[in-house]
């Protein structure tokens, strides 16, 4: 009778594996030089190589609103999806959707910059209203950058300015100072009386891009985890040996290969998968979304409900940040070392 028994739970233990596990996976992705990988993976078919290694689908989406997208996977129509640290943290994680940093792909180190026109100096800002996307990376590029010069946001005024008007505002006489992120960062530094006063190169590894995907789908099905990050490093192979790879990138991204190589040139792309996860593992990643945290909770993007910077807990490898009994948000490296150890 034990044994009618024990074989009774095996059989229910593995009917919800099965039930559980799934076969189809979609990820979501937006233009942004980091981010290009995925279309490339995807109209190249490395993705769907790597998706039938391990006998899955992956769909491979693009959204052309940025916000939008991460607003769709946190909705539950996406598995996974291209997005920062910060934004992984105030949309996702605020809503409760627990989330996993599977891949990071890059930091910003340059991409992201304050600009003023006739002034040379960040100080020079004092007094100034300032166009950018009102709570976005720009925003909290702008805080650390004020933050550097003893200066605070009481010291100026932020004009919410969608990032497709961006650069036709600051054509204008009225508007004198701005923050943004590539390509547009380009496109107005190069008129005249521009000068870019600070940028993201003056955070490193602040301002970071991940492939983020939903912690309870992973944990249940590590074959989509295994395709995504063994797709990933093809491509990072690929871009490093092959212009024809970035000139492909740079045409989906509407530019042409130098525009391309230029942006490049200001993000600090992980191409060697130990590289990323040397970077997950660091001391330094806790303290970088502490600083994500304080500003998050600072201008409300945690949630009516958060009474503290320390509300959401972020999991990382040198540590938690925040409440160890409410972790939201995981930079999981075991994926990449996979990948690195040839394990995939």
């Amino acid at each position: 009778m034990r044994k009618i028994k024990l074989l009774l739970v095996l059989i229910t233990l593995l009917t919800s594996q099965q039930l559980l596990a799934k076969e189809k996976f979609s990820i979501c992705w937006s233009i942004y030089v980091g981010w290009m990988p995925w279309e490339y993976g995807d109209s190249s078919g490395i993705i769907k190589k790597w998706a039938d290694k391990y006998d899955i689908e992956i769909d491979v989406v693009q959204i052309n609103d940025y916000i939008e997208s991460i607003n769709q996977y946190t909705a539950g129509q996406f598995d996974g999806c291209s997005m920062t640290n910060m934004d992984a943290l105030t949309i996702p994680s605020a809503s409760f959707v627990d989330s996993t940093a599977l891949i990071v792909g890059d930091f910003s180190n340059g991409n992201d910059g304050v600009v003023l026109k006739d002034k040379g100096a960040l100080t020079d800002i004092k007094g100034q209203k300032v166009n950018l996307v009102e709570l976005s990376v720009s925003h909290y590029l702008l805080a650390r950058g004020l933050e550097s010069v003893g200066l605070s946001e009481r010291d100026i005024q932020v004009v919410n300015t969608s990032d497709a008007d961006l650069v036709a505002a600051y054509s204008t006489a009225g508007v004198t100072a701005v923050t943004t992120w590539n390509p547009l960062l380009s496109e107005i530094t190069a008129q005249p009386n521009a000068t870019k006063v600070y940028d993201s190169s003056d955070i490193p590894g602040e301002i970071i891009d991940l492939m983020v995907v939903n912690t309870d789908t992973l944990n249940e099905n590590p074959k989509f985890g295994k395709a995504l990050a063994g797709a990933w490093y093809e491509i990072m192979q690929k871009m490093r040996a092959d212009k024809a790879v970035l000139t492909h990138m740079a045409e989906a991204s509407g530019t042409d290969l130098a525009g391309y190589e230029a942006q490049l040139s200001t993000t600090k792309m992980f191409y060697q998968a130990k590289d990323a996860v040397a970077f997950t593992k660091s001391e330094q990643l806790p303290k970088t979304m502490e600083y994500v945290a304080k500003f998050s909770f600072e201008h409300g993007l945690l949630g009516d409900g958060a009474p503290d910077a320390g509300f959401i807990g972020i999991e990382t490898p040198a540590g938690i940040v925040g409440d160890k009994n409410n972790i939201q948000l995981r930079f999981n490296p075991s994926y990449m070392q996979m990948a690195a150890d040839g394990k995939l």
